[in-house]
């Protein structure tokens, strides 16, 4: 395997790993399948439990992979892809689809491939591979997703050039991620988390705007299909996290400060929660 280009150490991904090992409960419940924030119709009056958790997380992974328009028979790479969940949904409720899952870190897809098979009809295969330099040929996929990942990622053009590559003309790109606020930018730099944090998150660039994103969409050559904030609908992943931190078993300072700077900014809107989605012209 040649060497991957960036550094993928994510230390919450570690205490997450180290937890399931511990045999956590509670942690496996929240995160056995998901490993990002959750979705709520309405903001609950408490904290949610590991179920429900996981049960938001779930909906968050159909709302992304719904914008991107995925039919049945069609050809998906989910990069970032984690433990796997997010292409157990599609093949849920999709058929005839070949579905691909695609990430840096062996040990997540090594997990994703213990906990999934596909649904009859339909083909599941993993990759450790760099987002940045997709290992499939031009005009390959209909889809592209990248589920809450793409801070991680060391060049946003370069992805988004990799992914109007591998997608066939009329393909689409549907992403989740933290868009910044200008106003938050200069805060962040000051409190010494973004951009370019390398805590409990590990390595994590939130300085692409709204802005931005539509500027590197426009340079690639897609279309824009949506733009939708959702932060609203992800704010009670913030309490559930205060009441679980204590459980992961690597828990550092640098995981309870950074996500509370993330809950503040969300709450007073300089951090957006959105999805976005693309496509390529064509067909």
């Amino acid at each position: 395997m040649a060497r991957h280009s960036h550094d993928p150490r994510l230390p919450y991904f570690d205490a997450l790993l180290e937890s399931f090992e511990a045999g956590d409960m509670a942690v496996s419940e929240a995160f056995g399948h998901h490993v990002h924030w959750g979705y709520w119709d309405e903001e609950p009056d408490r904290a949610p439990t590991p179920g429900e958790f996981a049960a938001a997380a779930e909906r968050l992974s159909r709302e992304v992979w719904q914008a991107a328009g995925i039919r049945d028979g069609e050809r998906v790479v989910d990069v970032g892809c984690g433990f796997g969940g997010t292409l157990a949904s599609i093949d849920a409720h999709r058929g005839g689809v070949a579905l691909t899952g695609l990430n840096i870190d062996h040990r997540q897809l090594l997990r994703a491939d213990r906990m999934h098979a596909p649904s009859a009809g339909n083909t599941l295969a993993w990759l450790r591979a760099d987002a940045c330099a997709l290992p499939f040929a031009d005009a390959s996929f209909d889809v592209v997703l990248a589920v809450e990942c793409i801070f991680h990622f060391p060049d946003r053009r370069r992805f988004f050039a990799e992914a109007w590559r591998v997608l066939k003309p009329g393909g689409r790109l549907a992403l989740s991620d933290f868009v910044p606020g200008r106003a938050l930018l200069p805060a962040a730099v000051a409190a010494g988390f973004w951009p370019g944090s390398r805590g409990f998150y590990g390595k994590v660039d939130m300085r692409c705007t709204a802005d931005r994103y539509a500027r590197l969409a426009a340079e690639a050559g897609f279309l824009p299909l949506l733009d939708r904030d959702i932060t609203r609908n992800t704010l009670p992943t913030y309490p559930f996290l205060r009441r679980l931190s204590p459980r992961l078993r690597e828990l550092r300072l640098s995981a309870v400060a950074e996500t509370l700077f993330a809950e503040l900014a969300s709450r007073l809107g300089f951090l957006r929660y959105r999805i976005l989605a693309f496509r390529k012209p064509g067909d």
